[in-house]
């Protein structure tokens, strides 16, 4: 019995070696750290959000800002059907609405600081930029306010 247990042992500590060499192996630079950024194409205030649980701030309507929120993950690589969880809270008066959605990363050639990108009717897009949200270098325009034809 106690072979069967020194077995055990030897096999489980063999398994974890193996898998610490693959992650060294991945190294340190398989991710890069990014700070999180909200650019709102709404006219709702944004209370807080998040991307993979790392964010919190909020946004005015309308609003843009650089990515000034610690910390995400993000891979240095972009692959296809890269997902990311985004949640968010839009109040209605005093009301907290919480939504979340599953987002898929648009592809980016460089790390850099990811982005959510709110826009009417629940839709969110994920970008990955060097560039800040309301730069006319960020890979999504942000116009601001729409002109109101009326006025």
């Amino acid at each position: 019995m106690k072979w069967f247990i020194y077995l055990g042992t030897v096999l489980l500590l063999s398994g974890c070696m193996f898998q610490a060499r693959q992650v060294e192996e991945a190294g340190p630079r398989s991710t890069a750290t990014a700070q999180v950024g909200i650019v709102n194409h709404t006219g709702n205030f944004i209370y807080s959000a998040s991307v993979d649980g790392a964010g919190g701030a909020d946004m005015a309507r309308w609003g843009a800002g650089g990515a000034e929120i610690c910390c995400a993950s993000i891979p240095r690589v972009w692959y296809p059907g890269m997902m990311v969880l985004v949640r968010w809270d839009m109040p209605d008066g005093l009301k907290h609405i919480i939504k979340e959605k599953m987002v898929e990363v648009e592809k980016y050639d460089e790390p850099g600081d990811i982005y959510m990108h709110f826009f009417p009717n629940d839709e969110v897009r994920v970008v990955v930029s060097n560039a800040g949200g309301g730069s006319k270098t960020h890979p999504i325009r942000h116009h601001g306010k729409p002109k109101d034809p009326n006025a």
